[in-house]
């Protein structure tokens, strides 16, 4: 069974940092495409950022320069940075993994994590 699951999200006073883990099982996914999406009340998903099995790495405008993805192949897991954090991130944050197409729509994803809840205080 294929399974995808976030932790690291907390509450966390703008300016400072959090890092998401997502830890991969059921097969390994070193060949595909691993990518941050997130969610906040009302809005539709968006996308955060990815990284494809060839190391490439790839930002919404917004995230450049405060969050860097990573992704460690041997332990099946990629990983979030976010620092410097705004009121405007908070959100619940998901993981993905996708074997084609565009990296950065969240319908090109075969399996999503449950997600992990990321807040913001101004």
């Amino acid at each position: 069974q294929v399974q995808l699951v976030e932790s690291g999200g907390g509450l966390v006073q703008a300016g400072g940092s959090l890092r998401l883990s997502c830890a991969a099982s059921g097969r390994t996914f070193s060949s595909d495409a691993m990518g941050w999406f997130r969610q906040s009340p009302g809005k539709e998903r968006e996308f955060v950022a990815a990284t494809r099995w060839s190391g490439g790495r790839y930002y919404a405008d917004s995230m450049t320069g405060r969050f860097t993805i990573s992704r460690d192949n041997a332990k099946n897991t990629v990983y979030l940075q976010m620092n410097s954090l705004k009121p405007e991130d908070t959100a619940d944050y998901y993981c993905a993994a996708a074997r084609s197409g565009s990296i950065t729509s969240a319908a090109s994803y075969d399996y999503w994590g449950q997600g992990t809840q990321v807040t913001v205080s101004s």
